[in-house]
This record gives structure tokens, sequence and C-alpha cells, in this order.
């Protein structure tokens, strides 16, 4: 168990001499704080896209070819992933760019989003349009009530029904809720997505596998796990508070890398909340996390949480488990708690269903 401490998170400060090159870009951007978002998009622009156009080029072949696919699998997975993932999150939270200049805010999913396996505004209108709105409730097609959150026969199941379902699903659930706009976007990002990496297939088949197949693959497994390991404690009395169905995870490079991502139960209360603030909402409203017995790590990340449940070892969880008040607790009765909100739970689902 650990003692909360100062935060390292990263929050805002306002640069001394914002160079030339920050002046120019900050003319475009909505607020001053995602400057590092349009430093991201122009690394993102500059690396991966020639990589990519360059994968499609039938003169490039051999070593060069397989070169060429080592860089765009580095960028795509070991550097710009995460970053992007949660920008991506959070310019659906906050427009980015002005709304003088709003057509750039396409740029992000229906350009950049594919190299990463995200189909165009999929994950908007997910994440905007039905897992905001329900909470990780079971109306909430992703919601991670109903498995055993500790089991990976039970995420395999999770995994597996999205995969296969999710889109479908997804669709169902704006019809039900008469979100008619929302569906036609979920539904045309798809098609597009799929019909442009079947011609492309046909042009450059290793190259569309490497571009477009694994990338979306690895997106939606990755994406699965994270929304695994973020709602994977909740209790059972209280499932639709943001502070007993969701975790935080403080002080670790992971909130650096992806824009304080690990505040989840504060991104759940105030969702339009800016990256820089949730260190400081944490800290602000501590009283609010100790009175609703809140679940924060200290020192690890989702992806910790998801292989430590995997693993069954609550041992090392209960190790980075934050005494929020300060009273001690023996090592046992945490990892009661925490195997305590791990288990299954089965409520009603509200939406109606089709006769």
């Amino acid at each position: 168990m650990k003692v909360l401490t100062t935060s390292t998170d990263p929050g805002y400060a306002r640069p001394a001499a914002p160079s030339r090159l920050d002046a120019r870009l900050l003319r475009y951007l909505q607020d001053p704080r995602d400057l590092p978002f349009a430093y991201l998009i122009l690394k993102i622009t500059a690396t991966m896209l020639p990589l990519a156009a360059m994968l499609f080029v039938p003169a490039l072949r051999g070593p060069w070819w397989w070169a060429t696919f080592g860089l765009f699998f580095f960028f795509s997975n070991a550097r710009f992933k995460g970053p992007f993932g949660l920008m991506l999150h959070c310019t659906c939270h906050r427009m980015l760019f002005k709304k003088k200049y709003g057509w750039l805010n396409h740029y992000i999913p229906w350009v950049l989003g594919p190299l990463f396996g995200q189909t165009p505004e999929s994950y908007f209108v997910h994440h905007m349009g039905m897992h905001h709105p329900e909470n990780n409730m079971p109306d909430d097609e992703s919601s991670t009530m109903r498995y055993q959150r500790d089991s990976v026969l039970g995420f395999l199941r999770y995994l597996g029904d999205f995969l296969v379902l999710g889109v479908a699903r997804l669709a169902g659930y704006f019809t039900h809720r008469n979100k008619t706009t929302l569906r036609f976007r979920l539904l045309r990002g798809e098609a597009i997505y799929l019909a442009g990496t079947l011609l492309l297939a046909f042009v450059n088949l290793p190259a569309t596998l490497v571009v477009f197949v694994l990338p979306f693959v690895l997106s939606r497994v990755i994406m699965m796990i994270g929304n695994w390991a973020q709602h994977a404690f909740i209790d059972a009395d209280t499932p639709d508070n943001c502070y007993t169905n969701s975790v935080t995870c403080i002080n670790t490079s992971y909130n650096h890398k992806c824009w304080n991502d690990g505040y989840h139960i504060s991104h759940h209360l105030k969702p339009a909340l800016h990256w820089t603030d949730h260190p400081a909402h944490f800290q602000h409203n501590l009283g609010q996390y100790i009175e609703n017995k809140a679940i924060v790590f200290d020192g690890i990340h989702f992806l910790h949480i998801f292989f430590y449940l995997m693993g069954r070892r609550y041992d090392l969880l209960a190790r980075h488990f934050v005494l929020l008040d300060g009273a001690p607790r023996d090592e046992a009765s945490v990892m009661a708690l925490l195997l305590s909100r791990t288990r299954r739970i089965e409520l009603p689902v509200l939406v109606p269903q089709l006769a």
C-alpha cells in the first residue's frame, strides 16, 4: 500500500517564450494547452504518412520493404499509438481547432486515424454517443459488469463479443435510442474503411495488411484491454457511481505520455475537463474520493492492472493501492476489497428489445 504523495503528473505550464512555430500553431487552436497535440499531429504526418505510402510503391521490395515496414510498425505501435489514441480521445471531448478552421478537426479521425486502425468517427460515436451516457451500466454495449473481471476466459469472451458483434450492437443501440445521425456516422466510417481496405488489398496485399489490417486488429484489442482495466473494479451496490465503477492511476509515466489518461474517475465525473486539469481536480476533490471509497493506484497504469488481474496478482495491485485517508490497512483487507469489486454483476438491461 502507498500513502498519497505529491502528484508528479503533468499540469499546464505556460511557456515563457513561445517559439515562432508555437505562435503560428496557436492561431489555429481553441485552447493553448493543446499545443502538444499540434506537434504530435505534425510528427505523425511527417513520419507515418510517407512510410505508409512507400509500402505501396511497387518498386520497393526485399530488404528495403521490410525496413520500411519495421519503421512503420515502430512508429505505429511503440512510438505514437498511445499518444495518438488518447489525443483522439481528448479531441472527441474538446474540439481541437477553432471554428473558423473547423475542417481541420476531420484530419485526426479521417486521415491519421486509419493508420492506427481507427475507422473514421467510430471511436467518437461509440465513446460520446454511448459509453459516456451509459457510464458502463448494462445498456453500455462495452460494459464490463457482466463479466468476471479477473478471468482470462471472461476477457476473451468480452473481446470476442466486441470484435464480432460490436458494430452491429452499437448500431442497434443507436436505433433504439433514435440517434440516427450517430448510427449513420458509425456505419459510414466502417463501410468506407472496409471498402478502402478491400480495394487496396487488390493493389498491394502485404502493404494493406501492414498499414490497415494489423493496426485495426491491434487497436480494437488494446481499446478493450483499456476499457476492461478502467472499469474492472465496480461496487455492485453502486455500479452507476463514477467513484466506484472506475479507477484512477496517479504518478505514472503513462500520464505524461498519454495526456493524464490515468484519471478515469474524474474523466467520467467531468468528461469535458481538460487533460491538464485532472491532477488538480483529484487533489481538490480528495474528500469525495475518500467518502466514496474510490480505488486509486500509484505508479502503475491500465496495462499493469490488466495483466495483474489476468494473473490474479492481487498482491501486486495491493502494493500500489493508495491509502487515501492515510489510515493504515493490512494487505489482506485491501486484497479482499479489490477481489470483491471484480465479481460479475448482473443487472437488467434497460434498452427495450426488438420484437
